[in-house]
């Protein structure tokens, strides 16, 4: 029976070879992780690399949505209805009544527009200072762009911003009076139709002139 040569001392790698491999392993590990991980997964690039090859917009978007979905979920908690019999028709006969009356009183007004690549469009609401309003925007056919801010003489002030997302929600309070309101640009290659949802403390939405 044939028996293969053992290897002999000389064949094996050094200690100092190992360390050598085992350095640049983790530095090549390291590497990746600023360069490559880090700006795709997290939006964060300390080196500017990511930027460059587009990964740390990914990482953006990627955070944009995790953080919309963990918003959404925490809504759905807190809109869902409390166990026990004060939830039931039979104890509130007029749960129903009150219930279909804020559905169709549920927003003030409705703004839709379609925006073509590389449009954008500003809408606005004119409010006072601390006033509030509540808000909800849907994209369709694609992402959006955004930036939910407000300005008045000699102010202005930005609240939020998105990049690449199919919308957004939430409580808009003026930090001063004056006009408060989104910009959207569509970065997409298609066009994308959204919607504006809006009900609170406003005297007017202040629309794009056709």
């Amino acid at each position: 029976m044939y028996n293969s040569n053992k290897p002999t001392a000389a064949d094996l790698p050094t200690s100092a070879q190992l360390l050598k491999s085992t350095v640049i392993a983790i530095i090549t590990a390291i590497v990746i992780l600023i360069t490559i991980v880090l700006p795709s997964e997290y939006a964060i690039d300390p080196t500017g690399v990511g930027r460059m090859l587009k990964l740390t917009e990914m990482g953006e978007i990627k955070q944009q949505l995790a953080e919309e979905a963990a918003k959404d979920h925490q809504q759905e908690e807190q809109k869902a209805p409390a166990a026990g019999p004060s939830s039931s028709l039979f104890t509130n006969p007029f749960a129903f009544l009150i219930g279909t009356a804020q559905a169709q009183s549920a927003w003030t007004d409705e703004v839709s527009y379609t925006l073509e690549p590389g449009q954008g469009i500003e809408v606005k609401l004119a409010m006072e200072k601390n006033a509030e309003v509540e808000f909800k925007w849907v994209a369709e056919g694609g992402r959006l762009n955004y930036d939910l801010h407000g300005n008045a003489s000699g102010k202005e002030t930005s609240y939020k911003k998105g990049r690449g997302v199919p919308g957004d929600e939430g409580v808009l309070k003026a930090g001063f009076t004056g006009k408060h309101g989104w910009f959207w640009r569509n970065r997409d290659k298609q066009d994308v139709t959204f919607t504006l949802y809006v009900r609170g403390a406003y005297s007017e939405v202040i629309r794009p002139k056709q």
